[in-house]
């Protein structure tokens, strides 16, 4: 037992804050999501996936947002699931399929279903769930020292997190094959080339180009951006005819918005619209 009292004013570790481990800011109609543990390389936990996937809500909800970026503090985006929150030998451990269905899949269908576009800005290693929350971006743009990694072979595991389902879309099927079997990084140019992501940047130019996408989306015809991100998701599913019908009512519905009107009105003034998100 210890007798020593306590310093009048002093914290005791109780009282110390917990660690934020997403940070949230909004500006100008961008809300952006910053993945903050950094000394663990923003590797996931049911904490930090908590916070996230709450960041994402507000943001899907909030109308005076009009963009999301992701993106990780340091040198990581994500290293995928921290195998220290997950306990195999503890008497309770936490089953990798609970850890999908509560942790991370949630976050892809936010990402994948909210009607705003989802920049992911990849600064640096995106491995495992990390490297597939990543490709779950509407745009991805890395800075060159980013990597892509579907390490989960290397601990016995298939990819998850919306891998084997994203990867073949993007890469082809060949691609998304060696990726998987192999677990070898794949670099941001290399990413661009194969079509995975929207662009590679050099480094010293990585965050202003960031701030021009968003800027651009937040600044863009919100309901059409909207719509036309709905009606990509399911054009794999659809026939050409059914597609044709889709686009035909989806087109109709933009047309009703504030910023169809405000789109015309500028092309014919020749000027710059200045859409309202409505």
């Amino acid at each position: 037992m210890n007798d020593t009292p306590e310093r009048d004013g002093a914290a005791s570790d109780d009282d110390k804050p917990e660690p934020v481990e997403v940070l949230e800011h909004t500006e100008n109609g961008v809300a952006r999501i910053t993945l903050n543990r950094p000394d663990q390389l923003n590797s996931l936990t049911a904490a930090l996936c908590a916070a996230f996937n709450q960041a994402l809500t507000r943001a899907a909800t909030d109308a005076a947002v009009r963009c999301v970026v992701i993106t990780g503090a340091g040198r990581a985006f994500c290293a995928g699931q921290d195998l220290a929150d997950v306990d195999i030998d503890g008497e309770n451990p936490r089953q990798i399929g609970n850890i999908l269905e509560n942790d991370i899949n949630p976050i892809v269908r936010l990402m994948h279903g909210m009607d705003k576009p989802v920049v992911c800005a990849v600064n640096g290693v995106a491995a495992g769930a990390g490297a597939n929350i990543a490709l779950a971006g509407d745009i991805v743009l890395a800075a060159e020292s980013a990597r892509f990694v579907q390490a989960f072979r290397n601990v016995g595991l298939m990819p998850d997190g919306g891998g084997t389902w994203l990867l073949p879309r993007l890469a082809g099927t060949a691609r998304a094959l060696g990726m998987s079997l192999l677990g070898e990084p794949v670099d941001a140019a290399t990413a661009e080339a194969w079509g995975m992501i929207w662009k590679c940047v050099p480094e010293e130019q990585f965050p202003g180009a960031v701030d021009d996408v968003c800027r651009k989306l937040a600044e863009g015809p919100t309901v059409a951006l909207a719509l036309a991100k709905r009606a990509l998701a399911v054009s794999g599913n659809n026939s050409l005819e059914a597609h044709l019908q889709l686009e035909r009512d989806f087109q109709a519905s933009a047309a009703t918005s504030d910023d169809y009107q405000e789109g015309v009105r500028a092309f014919l003034a020749k000027r710059k619209p200045d859409f309202n998100g409505r």
